[in-house]
């Protein structure tokens, strides 16, 4: 394990435990999306019953999926916060992934709707002690000249868990039930286990891998304790005057709306199966393809950005996801959903280790959680907002929720334009040419 952390090391140039803390991310990455489409196999089943209280099959999913953003991320200015008062971020990252885990395996005993819901809850509110951190963590352990290296491979091994989960998911859960070894005096012979719990234990079991490797392998830095207890606070306005909005809040504004076009998606799987005449599969395939798009540019934009600056990628990915978005829906063949989803993650991969870095060149000492937390706060508001959204708007044709994707990507891309400086300040003009 030492020797192969060694090599990746060395391949992506960056901290030990930047690695560390990034394969850690990618095996509870892997259990948490498997969540996104299980969840909505699970409600629709036979075996989750109770009131529905007269709401639709696809809004129930889309509030239960919604729940864990909304919750994630309202709680995360708070632990983010903290972490930086206390100057503890491992101690934070251990508390949620060990919420992760138990709240993975309480899955297995929830039989209806109430139930799904307290569960995904309490899944939100563990999440939202990991992020802030955990980014914190990262921002920390880089230097202005490595930080947009740093945040690609962190986001680039994330992703990858990610991505993995959903094509997965489905196959885990069609391949049940599964036969146990019987265990004497524990269970009896001929014990199984259906493809829904299974999906649950290898939630609970990659929540419970990542808390291994934070525990043996993470340590927080000194600077970070030594800064602990900085007074912070969040701006709205730009107080320098220069701009209507201070950047950071402004590239939450950003990747509030990124998010949610990248949410708009999984809600509506049934609509989207209908549509294009597919099955689960080539669903899964084309959730999956944004995340390979971004683990394939995530390192290389991310040091890219640290030559070229940061403003540059931001502006661009958020124009380009303009028309990704938008044509989504008025696509006829899964063929051509899939290459617009996978053109969707190159949009995305350009916004992402950028606005992190960029938001790490302005956070100061002792301030990596709170400001931070911004963005990955934004982030989950908009995976909650995507779904709850496109549960609403598919009831008035199968393009409008795209079309309101387009629309509010419309807005971020002018408010980075308009709102946002670059941080840089030895950036090339263009690629291939010197400072």
């Amino acid at each position: 394990m030492e020797i192969s952390l060694r090599r990746l090391r060395a391949a992506f140039a960056v901290d030990r435990r930047v690695l560390t803390l990034a394969f850690a991310r990618m095996a509870d990455g892997i259990g948490n999306s498997f969540l996104i489409v299980v969840i909505p196999l699970y409600v629709t089943s036979d075996v989750v019953t109770g009131a529905t209280f007269g709401l639709s099959e696809s809004v129930i999913i889309g509030g239960i999926l919604s729940l864990f953003g909304f919750l994630n991320s309202s709680f995360q200015p708070f632990t983010g916060r903290l972490s930086d008062r206390t100057g503890r971020r491992k101690a934070f990252i251990l508390i949620g992934l060990a919420g992760l885990a138990m709240t993975n395996v309480a899955y297995v005993f929830a039989d209806t709707y109430q139930l799904l819901v307290l569960i995904r809850g309490l899944q939100g509110v563990s999440v939202a002690f990991i992020v802030p951190a955990s980014i914190a963590l990262v921002n920390e352990l880089a230097t202005t000249a490595d930080r947009g290296g740093n945040m690609g491979v962190y986001n680039t091994f994330r992703l990858v868990g990610f991505g993995a989960g959903p094509v997965a998911a489905g196959a885990v859960v069609n391949a049940g039930p599964y036969a146990v070894p019987s265990i004497a005096g524990f269970l009896p012979a001929g014990f199984t286990i259906d493809g829904f719990d299974a999906a649950f234990f290898v939630a609970a079991i990659t929540a419970a891998i990542s808390y291994v490797l934070v525990t043996i392998l993470i340590s927080d830095p000194e600077s970070t304790r030594e800064n602990a207890g900085a007074e912070l606070s969040i701006d709205v306005w730009d107080d320098s005057g220069s701009n209507v909005f201070d950047p950071i809040f402004t590239l939450g504004v950003a990747t509030l709306f990124l998010a949610t076009t990248i949410g708009l998606f999984a809600t509506i799987q049934p609509q989207i199966n209908d549509h294009l005449g597919q099955g689960s599969t080539w669903f899964g395939l084309q959730f999956a393809a944004f995340i390979v798009a971004q683990v394939l540019l995530q390192t290389p934009v991310g040091r890219a950005c640290d030559r070229y600056g940061r403003r540059p990628f931001i502006v661009l990915g958020m124009v380009f996801l303009i028309p990704t978005t938008l044509v989504q829906g008025f696509i006829g063949t899964s063929e051509m959903m899939f290459l617009a989803r996978l053109l969707q993650g190159v949009a995305g991969a350009m916004v992402f280790a950028p606005s992190l870095a960029l938001a790490g060149d302005l956070a100061g000492a002792g301030e990596s959680g709170s400001k931070l937390s911004v963005l990955t706060m934004a982030f989950g508001f908009g995976i909650a907002v995507g779904p709850l959204a496109s549960g609403l708007l598919i009831g008035y044709g199968f393009r409008w929720p795209f079309v309101f994707g387009a629309v509010i990507a419309t807005l971020g891309a002018l408010l980075v334009f308009t709102q946002v400086e670059e941080t840089l300040e030895t950036a090339a003009s263009l690629p291939g040419t010197g400072s």
